[in-house]
């Protein structure tokens, strides 16, 4: 990746404050994993945990997480027997969090270094139990795209039922406020489903216009795949969130005409 993506976190910086911890979740990235997590180690802010979660990874991502962990305390390392999925990795990091906020990140995707201190300032100047911010968008091989995802300013249930407008690379949480918020048994969409219960307890949420955040677009994502998507989508309003059949089928042509529609707008083009 080029050296001017991401800055370099300030050297000295020792702020003790409230503890976050940053969930990770991997299946076969050694690629691409030890950018993310270096992406982490260069936080302005340093009061946080890292608890990187290896799905039985099959390639040489674990080796990589425990080299890098060797000379960082405040990594730690967690392995599933089996492949697990995403959602059941997560939920075994956030079962073991110590911090005062959860934050997550996967295991190809990057943070800007300020993500953590800004985000941190937005939530305490603005009261709010449940943040995420604007994020960049960048190619499987690390160029910038010289895209935008906007974060939409606030967030209400509601609004958030109708399509998934938080990039999970981006989310945090109170855990003081919400206690720890779990994300369903399910393989795909449940982070959208953890954010849907976070912002129904925690109220209406608030995002940073600032990009906080790099995405790497893979091939054959889920996201990428659209009819996929919308079968999982169904099994969020049907099996997760208990909704009818019918009302499901309701939800989801909402939710067509909201992703076809209005949050294309959010995709902007810089220079």
């Amino acid at each position: 990746m080029p050296e001017s993506i991401l800055a370099h976190s300030e050297s000295g910086n020792t702020e003790k404050s409230a503890l976050v911890s940053v969930i990770m979740p991997a299946y076969n990235s050694a690629e691409f994993i030890t950018e993310a997590i270096l992406s982490v180690q260069k936080q302005t802010y340093s009061n946080w945990e890292l608890l990187v979660i290896d799905d039985a990874s099959k390639d040489f991502t674990l080796g990589k997480i425990k080299n890098l962990a060797k000379e960082e305390p405040r990594i730690k390392i967690f392995e599933n027997k089996k492949n697990k999925g995403t959602g059941f990795s997560r939920n075994k990091g956030i079962r073991a969090a110590q911090g005062d906020f959860i934050a997550f990140l996967d295991a190809d995707d990057l943070w800007k270094a300020n993500k953590l201190e800004a985000q941190l300032e937005f939530m305490k100047n603005n009261e709010l139990a449940v943040c995420y911010s604007s994020y960049e968008r960048i190619t499987e091989n690390g160029q910038k795209r010289n895209e935008i995802i906007e974060a939409l300013p606030y967030l209400t249930y509601q609004k958030l039922l109708k399509a998934n407008y938080v990039g999970n690379l981006t989310g945090m949480y109170d855990v003081r406020q919400l206690d720890k918020i779990y994300a369903p048994d399910v393989r795909k969409r449940q982070d959208w489903a953890l954010w849907l219960e976070a912002i129904k307890k925690g109220g209406t949420a608030k995002g940073i216009k600032e990009p906080l955040a790099l995405y790497r677009l893979r091939k054959n994502s889920v996201s990428g795949n659209k009819l996929e998507m919308l079968g999982h989508n169904f099994n969020i309003y049907y099996r997760v969130l208990g909704f009818s059949f019918l009302k499901s089928l309701r939800c989801m042509g909402v939710f067509l005409k909201e992703q076809l529609l209005v949050k294309q707008r959010q995709l902007k083009q810089i220079k």
